[in-house]
This record gives structure tokens, sequence and C-alpha cells, in this order.
């Protein structure tokens, strides 16, 4: 038997890059449907979508390792636990927890050395990002909507990227929120706190700014009036892995630049 897991199955996105970031895509076995990162892994056979997981080919792939992620996946993981196969489930919601993340699961799969140098470089990046920021003219008040009916606004490790980014988002209070329902927002109270840029990131759905300026009383907030409505990609920033880290808080970074 090997000391380490050599066949794992990855119900997310985010554990199935960073294996692949750590030299160790060859271990992976299964992975999400909407995995899209790396490209790569999109040959993998995909057992699963967020909520539900085809079992039996889970089964049939005999992995000794399934990652999962959250409350949302707990019944996956119970189901899969009962069928008699090992299941670790993450729970990261912050930056800081997305990086400890990465350093657990190099140690799960025995690449500890390779997983603190991926988190290292990573934390330096934000860094550098967060020192750029430093140097801005302005840090604009900034709306990131995660959803759009009901309104729900950016889960923590989002809002942290934008405040390393450069902006200061109008919902603070609510970043520590770990479950979307208790992030539900009124329109009326955006409108009030008027943000000046606007970030939109509907999972699995294009965003649409021209629906999103259309709201009731919208036209008077700063962001809608300067045309500053901008799409994040939810592959880009709502998979709590490397990609919010990397290309996700780049991107916010870049428009800020311009606002």
């Amino acid at each position: 038997m090997s000391r380490y897991p050599e066949r794992i199955v990855c119900l997310t996105e985010e554990t199935t890059e960073t294996l692949y970031l750590l030299g160790q895509g060859d271990r992976v076995v299964g992975v999400s449907g909407y995995t899209v990162r790396p490209i790569e892994a999109r040959r993998k056979p995909r057992i699963s979508a967020f909520t539900s997981a085809k079992f039996d080919k889970i089964v049939a792939l005999q992995p000794d390792l399934v990652l999962a992620f959250s409350d949302l996946q707990a019944d996956l993981a119970a189901e899969l636990t009962r069928r008699g196969i090992a299941v670790v489930t993450f729970n990261q919601r912050s930056v800081a927890e997305i990086l400890q993340m990465i350093r657990m699961l190099g140690g799960l799969v025995g690449c500890q050395p390779e997983a603190e140098r991926l988190a290292d470089s990573l934390e330096a990046g934000l860094e550098e990002i967060r020192g750029a920021a430093a140097k801005l003219p302005k840090r604009p008040r900034a709306f990131f909507e995660e959803w759009n009916n009901p309104l729900i606004s950016g889960i923590r490790w989002v809002e942290e990227l934008v405040t390393i980014a450069g902006a200061d988002p109008i919902f603070p209070e609510l970043a520590g929120a770990k479950l979307a329902k208790d992030r539900i927002v009124d329109p009326a109270e955006v409108v009030r706190r008027d943000p000046e840029v606007i970030f939109a990131s509907w999972c699995g759905v294009r965003v649409r700014p021209s629906v999103i300026a259309s709201r009731q009383g919208w036209d008077a907030i700063a962001a809608v009036r300067a045309g500053r409505i901008h799409e994040i990609k939810s592959t880009l920033i709502l998979q709590p892995g490397p990609a919010s880290l990397t290309d996700g808080v780049r991107q916010i970074q870049h428009i800020l630049s311009r606002v």
C-alpha cells in the first residue's frame, strides 16, 4: 500500500488545480463537471456537480481519497463515507484559510515542501498587489455582487481580495457571514451606500450589466452613472483556491487601476 493517496477524486475545482500546481495531476482520477482549470484536467472523468455526484462512477474509479468542500457537500461526503471511501472536506472561507488548505493538502499527498512554496508564492503575489494598491490615488467604494436574485454580497475571500486590490467593500460587516443567506442585501441599501464600482459574478450565469443598471433607483449609483459595472468570471473568483488568488484578484486590480 502506498504511503499517500494515489487515486484522488476532487468534487470541486480548487483542489484539482492545487494538485496540478503541486505536480500531482496524475493522481487525480475524477473531477467536478465544472472544472476548467487546468485545461489538462478536463480530460479526467467528470463525476459530480456541486451538490450532486455520480456515486457509482466514483466507486468504480477506486479512489483512496475524495476531496470535498463546505457544508453544501456534506451529504455527498457522508454518502461516500458510508460506501467506505476516505473523504476530507475543506471549508476555507478566507484568504488565510485558502493558503492553509493548500498547505494541508500538500501534507495529505506527501508534498509538504512543494505546498509550502506554492502557498508562500501566492501570499507574496498578494502582498505585491497590496503594495501596488497603496499607490492608487483613491480607494473607491465597491460592491461585489455574488448573485442577483436575491441580491447577495461577496463571500469573505472575495471581499478580502477586493480590499487587497485597492477598494473598500460597502458591506464590510457581512464579509464574515459564511452562508449566502446571511449575505442577502436590500437593493435600496446598495443605492444608499453608493458604490463607485460594481463587480458581479453569478456562478454559472453570464452577468448582464444592463440588467444591473436598470434596477429601480440604481441610476443614482455612482458606478452605474460612470458605467463601472464589471463581470469577474466565477471560475476566477468564486472558487476558493489558486485561481482567486492569482487571475481573479489581478482582474480586479486591473479594473481598479482604471477607476
